[in-house]
């Protein structure tokens, strides 16, 4: 069996298995991203991000008309194997690995532009280690009726598409976020074509100190299940709560996930309202293994 070298980072503990693939050589099927992926028999993560050349792969090809600058494509998938649009932790850990590597550079005031399915992703340094600007979002009419072990009645979820869907279902507290069993899959009905992240929040209290939202919240991600943190998942709740506090509610939030804490800034563009997410990103080892 051949052997490929990985390596595996994390962002507020949403991990990935690292394969780099310039030249878009290696093409990987569903059961041997999930075999990667695995935690008893591979190397265990919630997801996969090859490194490959935007130009080198037909996905990129828009990617490169639109920037010639976004010269590497972030192809991320799921643990079970499934191809995703975006990632939010991912963009950051793939930054760090590019720059660890000597793929890229940022230098100070610059970006960097990364490709993904949901269009490219502009990235800089940041306190925290990177930010990301994930780009417009929108709300969805759909508000499918959410019901998951734990949760002693079904509740109305808010849906948010950043480029990937979201559905954010509002707690009544600490206590009821906690008691939350993830290892089933959350119920939607209606259903999402697509499926969606299910993020579960509770505001802190209070919500606000000093001009800053607080929240604490948990996610199911499609495809994986729940995991510590999911970056687009954050940004979506941090959207949503603002939303259900009305216009007087703050533009800067700090989300706390079982794996850390992520900052999230919405700000105004030309082209409608962005948000960003900012946080760490870390490379934990690196390695080899047979791929079968």
């Amino acid at each position: 069996m051949p052997q490929i070298a990985f390596t595996k980072g994390h962002g507020t503990g949403n991990d990935f298995v690292i394969i780099a693939d310039p030249d878009g050589e290696l093409e990987l099927t569903d059961d041997q991203v999930a075999a990667l992926c695995d935690r008893h028999f591979g190397i265990g993560a919630d997801g996969l991000l090859r490194v490959v050349r935007s130009a080198a792969i037909e996905e990129g090809a828009a990617i490169v008309a639109e920037d010639p600058a976004a010269e590497w494509f972030m192809d991320y998938r799921n643990a079970d194997g499934s191809k995703a649009e975006m990632c939010g932790n991912g963009t950051r850990v793939f930054a760090k690995y590019l720059l660890d590597s000597g793929l890229a550079t940022i230098e100070p005031g610059s970006t960097l532009p990364i490709g993904t399915r949901a269009g490219i992703k502009d990235l800089t340094r940041s306190a925290q280690g990177f930010q990301v600007d994930l780009g417009r979002w929108k709300l969805e009419s759909a508000e499918p009726l959410v019901r998951t072990r734990g949760m002693a009645v079904a509740r109305p979820g808010l849906s948010v598409n950043l480029g990937n869907p979201h559905v954010v279902v509002a707690l009544a507290s600490n206590a009821e976020l906690d008691d939350l069993d993830l290892a089933v899959i959350p119920h939607l009905d209606p259903a999402p074509a697509a499926g969606a992240n299910v993020e579960f929040v509770v505001p802190e209290d209070p919500m606000i100190v000093d001009g800053v939202g607080h929240l604490r919240m948990r996610v199911f991600e499609r495809g994986v299940g729940e995991t510590l943190s999911c970056g687009t998942g954050i940004a979506a709740a941090a959207l949503a709560v603002r939303h259900w506090a009305g216009p007087q509610a703050p533009h800067n939030w700090r989300v706390e996930v079982p794996g850390g804490v992520v900052a999230v800034r919405m700000f105004p563009t030309e082209e409608g309202e962005h948000v960003a997410l900012s946080g760490p990103a870390s490379l934990v080892f690196s390695g080899t293994i047979s791929l079968a």
